[in-house]
């Protein structure tokens, strides 16, 4: 277990709050963040990669909640935002634009428009198309978008085939060998300007290895477009860094920093990085109920009240995620599938799990769900989202209120 959630005299703390207390008063589902452990795998990232010229961005996807966004970017943390909703909230939380980078391989003209209203840092490009795209909204608008080229380096990530996006079968980038032609045709355009070279492999990434493999190639890459007169201020290098989620714990990201320092320290420019999981994954709780205990001759089964709508990374990527008692429990560990309520048998937390006997309205929590947990829920089989709370010492707050029945069908017209 990390540090951030720790038994005290048998009861399970984030920082110094009692889970338990805020599932009482807020109710379950819930999730809940811990301020001082993100704002500590920021820093971690931070002096790991201390001797480069850098911007750490915080990829909004993992945890798209204004309170988080806010928090990383007060802390120093530039903003990857892959989507306009992704932006409006980046602003929204106070971001100066001038900060955010925006991705994303398949962007809008309204949403290309929106990011070149706000005079983000840069617009990632990941088609010859979009290129043309960009141009002609730029020269709509009659300004120059700075943007940066994302190639593709077909590199395996090792990771999930759901997460990996680096390799030539995936839809992200440029492939690496149409390189040059996608930055000469940038060069062409009157309206772009190229500030930047793009990559990004994968995700839950727990080895340096794809990231050596990976940036050789990159740099090799700009390398030769210097030969041709193309200069290159910023190499992004992505995200990915992952996290062990058997120990709830990141990876030792300082292992990463050796074997990439020498490599990153050979570019002139700005080294930026767009971690996600690794800065919130481990910060983070899903508060749950059970509702019922039973048995057949099969399995034994422990029904909680958050499901797939609420958590949907077991389900989709088989993800296991560690479940405790918030009493510490000493009774006999069973093996058990823990369920939730939707109408599915997909919907599972755990399945051939061993857990201290539940009964009725223990209150358990699911751990390392900061990245990738609410912002993946949904409301499906008509379920509200849960509630978020943020923990700050030994204080706690209401982040995102619990959606009522009212929330279900705002905007729906008979």
């Amino acid at each position: 277990m990390n540090n951030t959630f720790n038994y005290k005299n048998n009861e399970l703390f984030c920082e110094d709050v009692n889970l338990s207390a805020i599932a009482n008063k807020i109710g379950t589902p819930t999730y809940v963040y811990s301020k001082i452990g993100m704002l500590e795998s920021y820093r971690e990232f931070e002096n790991a990669f201390s001797p480069l010229n850098k911007m750490v961005c915080y990829s909004v996807k993992a945890n798209s909640n204004i309170s988080v966004i806010k928090l990383f970017s007060d802390a120093g943390a530039g903003i990857d935002c892959n989507s306009g909703g992704e932006l409006f909230r980046a602003l929204k939380s106070g971001v100066t634009s001038s900060k955010i980078i925006f991705t994303g391989v398949g962007k809008t003209d309204e949403e290309i428009k929106f990011a070149l209203e706000n005079k983000v840092m840069m617009l990632k490009v990941e088609s010859f198309q979009e290129l043309e795209t960009i141009n002609r909204i730029a020269n709509e608008m009659q300004l120059v978008a700075p943007i940066a080229i994302r190639l593709n380096p077909d590199v395996d990530a090792k990771t999930h085939p759901y997460i990996s996006t680096g390799l030539a079968e995936n839809k992200f980038g440029i492939d690496i060998n149409e390189g040059q032609k996608a930055f000469q045709l940038a060069a062409s355009l009157s309206n772009l300007k190229v500030v930047g070279v793009d990559m990004h492999i994968g995700s839950q990434i727990t080895s340096p290895l794809p990231y050596v493999d990976a940036i050789k190639k990159l740099f090799s890459f700009i390398n030769e477009l210097s030969k041709i007169g193309i200069s290159i201020d910023h190499c992004d290098v992505g995200g990915g860094f992952g996290i062990d989620y058997d120990e709830e714990k990141n990876i030792d990201i300082s292992i990463f920093a050796k074997e990439l320092l020498p490599l990153l320290q050979q570019f002139s420019g700005k080294i930026i990085f767009e971690p996600g999981r690794f800065l919130t994954a481990n910060s983070g709780v899903l508060l749950t109920k059970v509702l019922y205990t039973k048995s057949n001759n099969k399995k034994d089964f422990v029904i909680v009240d958050s499901a797939m709508n609420d958590l949907i990374r077991p389900t989709l990527y088989n993800a296991q995620h560690e479940i405790k008692h918030l009493k510490q429990s000493d009774k006999k560990k069973v093996t058990v599938d823990l369920v939730g309520p939707v109408c599915e048998s997909s919907d599972f937390i755990r399945k051939n799990y061993s857990l201290p006997i539940c009964s009725q309205n223990d209150l358990l929590a699911i751990m390392s769900v900061g990245a990738y947990g609410f912002v993946m829920s949904s409301n499906y089989n008509s379920r509200r989202r849960a509630a978020e709370v943020l923990v700050d010492g030994n204080n706690f707050k209401i982040i995102r209120n619990r959606e009522s029945f009212e929330d279900l069908i705002n905007g729906e017209i008979i």
